[in-house]
């Protein structure tokens, strides 16, 4: 815990993919609600397979899903959305044409069916 898992359009082949994991790791270990820095585990998905909306127009998308156990404050959740559409919103390329929808979502874990183990 927590989990980042990043969702972008395979039409955005300029997604900084490194430097997106760099930057949102930083911004997301830098919360209080992250206890150790190490928990943090981050992926990013090339998504080839997709369609915004009905219309054939130019459309592509970046998704963000924090994974937390549940527990956090609205405004602690708040925060952390904040934290990682920041990066997002600087780091997002705009193709010429394209509309680019960018949503960030917090969701709560369920603690006790939740299990975490360092092997």
């Amino acid at each position: 815990m927590p989990h980042l898992i990043v969702e972008y359009s395979a039409n955005l082949p300029a997604f900084p993919e490194a430097q997106a994991l760099a930057e949102l790791n930083a911004a997301v270990v830098a919360s209080p609600e992250v206890a150790n820095e190490a928990d943090l585990k981050s992926r990013l998905v090339r998504v080839g397979s997709f369609q915004v909306g009905t219309q054939p127009a130019q459309r592509a998308f970046v998704h963000a899903q924090l994974r937390l156990l549940a527990g956090r404050t609205p405004e602690a959740k708040q925060d952390l959305a904040e934290r990682v559409a920041g990066v997002l919103r600087r780091l997002t390329p705009r193709p010429e044409g394209v509309l680019v929808q960018l949503s960030v979502e917090i969701v709560d874990m369920d603690r006790p069916s939740y299990i975490r183990e360092r092997l």
